[in-house]
C-alpha cells in the first residue's frame, strides 16, 4: 500500500486519494462505533433511540453521558463503551495521520543527486 523508500515520493493527486481512502475507513470505524454505541445504550441501557444515539455521540466525542443509566446491565456497557471510546481515538487518530508521517518520513529519506558535483 506504501511505497518503499527507494522509490520516489508518490504525486501529491494520488497522496490526496491515498488520504480521502484512509478518512473513509477512519468515519467507517467511527460510524460503526456509533451504531454499536447506539444499540448498546437502547438495549442495555433502556434509552429511546434519540437519546442512546446522543448519549453514544456524547461518549465517543468525548464529552462525557447526557442521561442516567439506571439498569446495572446499563451500567457496565457504558463503562466498557467509555473505555473503547477512548482507544477508538487513538485509532482513529493513527489511521488518519499514518499517510501524512509516512510521506514526511519517506520525503526525508529520499536519496538526493548530489549537488557537489
Amino acid at each position: 500500500m506504501y511505497e518503499h523508500h527507494n522509490v520516489p515520493l508518490l504525486p501529491l493527486r494520488l497522496f490526496w486519494r491515498r488520504m480521502l481512502r484512509h478518512g473513509g475507513a477512519a468515519l467507517g470505524v467511527i460510524a460503526g462505533s456509533l451504531v454499536i454505541g447506539t444499540i448498546g445504550y437502547h438495549v442495555l441501557g433502556e434509552l429511546a433511540w434519540l437519546d442512546a444515539f446522543e448519549n453514544a455521540s456524547m461518549i465517543l466525542g468525548g464529552m462525557g453521558p447526557v442521561d442516567p443509566i439506571r439498569a446495572p446491565s446499563g451500567k457496565v456497557f457504558v463503562s466498557f463503551y467509555a473505555l473503547y471510546s477512548g482507544l477508538i481515538v487513538l485509532v482513529v487518530a493513527g489511521i488518519l495521520f499514518t499517510p501524512l508521517f509516512h510521506r514526511m518520513m519517506h520525503h526525508f529519506h529520499l536519496e538526493r543527486p548530489d549537488s557537489s558535483k
